[in-house]
């Protein structure tokens, strides 16, 4: 999805849900790079949460260590600093389970 769909989208759930919508924004911790953008709010199916990754293309994955038993191995990754990766992932809140389980967007429509 296209950071002009992901603002597209935040500004229908706030004209349409106003108050109700929470929204947080951090940056993701080590060993994950990126942000991620976060809005929870109640919908037409329900308390629903939307998250929107943003990450760096990957370049290069090196490895460094010895064939020695017992010694490390570390994995250095290369990331791109202009080229990136948008995704988004739907929740839905399911009561009997107390937790958010995620849906399936399939036909545009909702489903889990």
């Amino acid at each position: 999805m296209s950071p002009e769909k992901w603002e597209q989208i935040k500004g229908q759930i706030q004209d349409v849900f106003g108050d109700g919508v929470e929204q947080t924004q951090e940056v993701l911790a080590e060993p994950e790079v990126g942000e991620k953008e976060t809005i929870i709010f109640n919908g037409p199916l329900g308390r629903m949460k939307l998250e929107y990754y943003t990450r760096p293309i990957v370049l290069d994955k090196r490895t460094h260590g010895s064939r020695r038993i017992g010694s490390q191995t570390a994995v250095e990754y290369i990331y791109s600093a202009d080229q990136f990766s948008h995704s988004l992932k739907v929740y839905q809140w399911d009561d009997s389970q107390d937790n958010w389980v995620e849906a399936e967007l399939s036909s545009g429509v909702f489903s889990i």
